[in-house]
């Protein structure tokens, strides 16, 4: 999905919103276009697959479930890449996240655009194993990019240390005290059942449908053309003053628009309706992707976030892990599209009422809770005070209640 990750550097360190930080965004562009990129752009390679293997859907599915598993929760593979990558982003950025997280993430969708037909041209010319390969080489670059992503350091104008930084846990699980974090959690590890498994299986059903493959592939670079778009806009509107206080409604929203696309992209028969779900689900797509970690920061905030987002993490590659394999199962027993694209569907919808329903009965602030704090910050009822002490006290400190002082040389 793409997003941002909040890390916080050393002490007195401002961001600088920009400079280096331009830098930063590119290699971090990259990274990300290659991490979300190419487990979807593998689908491709599904259909040589089951042939020469004998295998279903469910079984080819694996692959894709178990890259994204690898990105999100074992910190293995691309993740040490991708993850990393996010958190120099955030350092570098605070004004202008949103819109830095919505520029990074949209290399997931163009690195999609070109990553699907350049693999159906490598699998057409040098069989899967070919391509395979010449895949991974183009992941090295990831290597590069790394190198971009220099530490901010702080400009002292003594010779003496700066203050330091209390240690602070590797993992904070206080986190899942906080009651808007948990309904997040929950919302996130649902969403992403669904999320993932119309990109992976939607060129497969094209091909199903008699599609030639170059125009099957060509699908998912539709998806992507319109999520590069749709990233960065999400991004611009989600940092708008009038906004961003509403953006957890925002990405339930999100989440809504992409469970009823696929809930209507179930009803497609012919390669038109194919190419007219991309198009929606890629502009659904993109503002959840823009928004997941953004909405993440302003719920449990900067201190608990990097906490939050490997939590998070965790919990979302095991629903990742379960989702495309499911649909693949669902495919065998079937052999009917449209059940895949029903539940996932399905699963996207219920991800979003969890979210907003949660959001405005157990996040908002009860009437009565309110009433409560206020009382809490009254004076106590039973204090009095005795006239003549405050009196005492104006006579003898005059200087410091706000009196002046006249002296026989400054009188009148």
């Amino acid at each position: 999905m793409g997003g941002a990750v909040v890390d916080e550097g050393p002490t007195g360190i401002k961001a600088p919103d920009g400079g280096w930080g331009w830098a930063v965004l590119f290699g971090c562009f990259v990274i990300t276009g290659f991490s979300y990129a190419f487990p979807k752009a593998v689908s491709v390679f599904f259909k040589e697959l089951m042939r020469e293997f004998g295998i279903g859907y469910s079984d080819t599915a694996w692959i894709s479930s178990i890259l994204l598993a690898m990105l999100y929760g074992t910190g293995l593979g691309l993740a040490l890449n991708f993850q990393p990558s996010l958190i120099m982003l955030n350092r570098y950025f605070n004004k202008r996240r949103p819109m830095a997280n919505g520029l990074a993430a949209a290399g997931s969708p163009v690195f999609l655009c070109a990553l699907s037909p350049l693999g159906q041209l490598l699998q057409d010319h040098y069989g899967w194993r070919g391509g395979f390969l010449i895949l991974g080489g183009l992941l090295l670059n990831c290597c590069v990019c790394a190198a971009l992503m220099r530490p901010l350091e702080a400009s002292r104008p003594g010779s003496g240390p700066g203050p330091q930084r209390p240690a602070r846990r590797l993992l904070d699980l206080s986190v899942f005290r906080d009651r808007g974090f948990v309904i997040y959690a929950v919302a996130a590890s649902i969403m992403v059942l669904g999320l993932f498994v119309p990109p992976v299986f939607v060129v497969s059903y094209a091909k199903d449908l008699g599609v030639p493959d170059t125009q099957a592939a060509f699908l998912l670079t539709v998806l992507g053309f319109i999520d590069i778009f749709a990233r960065p806009a999400a991004g611009f509107i989600t940092g708008l003053k009038k906004v961003r206080p509403y953006s957890v409604y925002l990405f339930s929203f999100s989440m809504f628009f992409n469970g009823f696309t696929d809930l209507t992209g179930s009803t497609a028969s012919d390669y038109g309706g194919l190419v007219v779900f991309c198009i929606f689900f890629g502009i659904s797509y993109g503002m959840v992707g823009a928004l997941q970690f953004e909405v993440l920061m302003a719920i449990v905030g900067t201190q608990k976030f990097s906490s939050a987002i490997g939590l998070v993490l965790l919990l979302e590659a095991i629903a990742v892990l379960i989702g495309p394999p499911s649909g693949g199962k669902l495919l065998d027993a079937t052999h009917v599209y449209q059940y895949v694209f029903l539940l996932a569907g399905a699963e996207v919808l219920a991800s979003s009422l969890v979210l907003v329903l949660g959001n405005f009965f157990c996040i908002k602030k009860r009437p009565e809770a309110a009433v409560e704090e206020g009382e809490r910050h009254k004076p106590p009822a039973d204090v009095r005070v005795d006239s003549r002490e405050v009196e005492h006290f104006l006579k003898a400190e005059p200087e410091k209640n706000g009196e002046v002082v006249h002296t026989p040389e400054t009188s009148v």
